[in-house]
Order: structure tokens, then C-alpha cells, then sequence
């Protein structure tokens, strides 16, 4: 690695690293340099060990030796004060380590399903904490893949790959275009569409028997699964709850429907 220091927070070498508190700014840069944003060394680790890129990485200079085994020789290291950092990103750096990352390419739907046993959808849950947490519960309770409806959260986005801890490189995802052409993809693959979700039909988690290939469908807490997502499901089924409580965060709520599947 190269270790640069910089004291001057307008530094042009910087910018990779700035609006990181704003989304809708932070989204269109990262869309138009193809890159996100790696937060800690246990993300960054993760994300070298499934083979992503180091573009540049900012740390404080107490943090550098850390970094030398982890990057490849020609890769720059911004060392910057802790006001520096804090200017620049927007936010006090705690985490010893912020990465700008290539952005892989986007996999394919089939590439995701082919071989996979148990998957999870996820259907229009836009909030990136959630998606962050959603990961992280499937890679705890050995989801083979994450599909994501058009609508939802980037899984790169710098707090869902932070809420991860990561293992949103773990965990093979896609992104489906549409219901219909999700609904024939899981079918031609073998899978049992499974929606979680408390409507009048759904079955208790408890009596349920799933088929060898399950695709568990997750919504939101508040709004709960689409109509469109209902419609395409074979099954539906209802965790059982204490009177009173009718709803889990969707983590909570794939982690139990997860373990329960694969249990039997």
C-alpha cells in the first residue's frame, strides 16, 4: 500500500469519500463511478476475501499498520486527522477504516438459484438498516441466496453492508425485474414459493411441511408482503406469536421461518 497523508480536507483525493451522509447524493455518485463504500476491517476483510476491489481506503495514522497486510502494494491509504475525516465524510470515523470499493458486476437470477436449496425474497423493503440485518440473518442460518425485488434497498449501500458486518459478500444475491418473471424462474429451478405473512389462508410456520427447494418471501414490518408478491406464492404461512404482538422485524422474522425449514 501507499500511505499518503493529507491535512487539507478540500483535497481532490478525498472526494470518494465525501456525501457519505447524504443518500441520495451518495447514491448517484456511487452509481456513476461504480463503486460503495466499506466501513471497519471486518467489512473490509470480507469484502477482499470475496474478491472485491480496494480503489483507495482513509484511515487515522494510529489505524495504518492494520492496514498494510490487508491491501496490495500500489493501493493509496489517505491518512487524515480525525477533524479531517470528519469534515470529509460527514461523520466521527470510529471504525478505524473506511474503503472505497469496484463495485462488482450485478449477477444474473439463474446464477443465484442454480444449486440453491433454501432461498430468501425479499419483497420492496427499502430501508437499509433492515436489508443490512436481512443478510446477516440469512448467512446465520445458511440462506444458499437473497433475491431482491426491483424496489429494494441496495445491499451496497454503506449502512446495509455496515449492518451486515459484511456478509452481504457472503451471501449470493440478485435483483428480479418483475413478479411474473420471478415466479417462473423460482418454478423452473424447483423451488416452493413460500410467503411469510398474516393473512386469513396462512398456515402456522409450526404445521408447515416445506418442499426440498424452499423461496422464503419477507416484507416489511409495517406494510407487510405486496399484493403482487401474495399472488405469486404457493403457500402462505404465519409465524405464531403472543397475543398482542402480530408482527417481527423481517431479520426476525426470516431468521424463524429459516431455521424452521431447514430443520425438518
Amino acid at each position: 500500500m501507499r500511505a499518503i497523508a493529507i491535512d487539507d480536507g478540500s483535497d481532490a483525493r478525498l472526494d470518494g469519500f465525501r456525501t457519505l451522509t447524504d443518500r441520495q447524493a451518495r447514491h448517484s455518485h456511487e452509481a456513476a463511478t461504480g463503486t460503495y463504500i466499506a466501513e471497519s476491517f471486518v467489512v473490509l476483510e470480507r469484502a477482499i476475501a470475496a474478491g472485491h476491489l480496494v480503489i483507495a481506503a482513509l484511515a487515522q495514522d494510529k489505524w495504518v499498520s492494520q492496514l498494510e497486510p490487508l491491501l496490495a502494494d500500489e493501493t493509496p491509504v489517505y491518512v487524515v486527522p480525525a477533524p479531517v475525516a470528519e469534515a470529509v465524510t460527514g461523520f466521527a470515523v470510529h471504525r478505524g477504516v473506511m474503503a472505497v470499493m469496484e463495485r462488482p458486476a450485478p449477477r444474473a437470477l439463474g446464477d443465484v438459484l442454480a444449486g440453491a436449496r433454501t432461498v430468501v425474497v425479499a419483497d420492496d423493503i427499502t430501508d437499509h438498516t433492515n436489508m443490512g440485518a436481512l443478510f446477516r440473518a440469512a448467512a446465520a442460518l445458511n440462506a444458499d441466496a437473497v433475491v431482491l425485488s426491483r424496489v429494494c434497498a441496495d445491499p451496497l449501500y454503506r449502512r446495509s453492508v455496515r449492518v451486515s458486518m459484511g456478509t452481504v459478500f457472503q451471501v449470493p444475491w440478485a435483483r428480479a425485474v418483475s413478479w411474473p418473471l420471478l415466479r417462473t424462474a423460482l418454478t423452473k429451478a424447483g423451488f416452493e414459493i413460500v410467503a411469510l405473512a398474516l393473512t386469513t389462508d396462512a398456515v402456522s410456520l409450526r404445521d408447515f411441511r416445506p418442499a426440498e427447494k424452499v423461496a422464503l418471501v419477507v416484507g416489511t414490518e409495517g406494510d407487510g408482503l405486496s399484493d403482487v408478491a401474495l399472488a405469486h406464492a404457493d403457500h402462505t404461512v404465519m409465524i405464531p406469536m403472543r397475543e398482542g404482538v402480530d408482527s417481527l422485524n423481517v431479520a426476525a422474522a426470516a431468521s424463524v421461518a429459516l431455521w424452521a425449514v431447514q430443520g425438518r
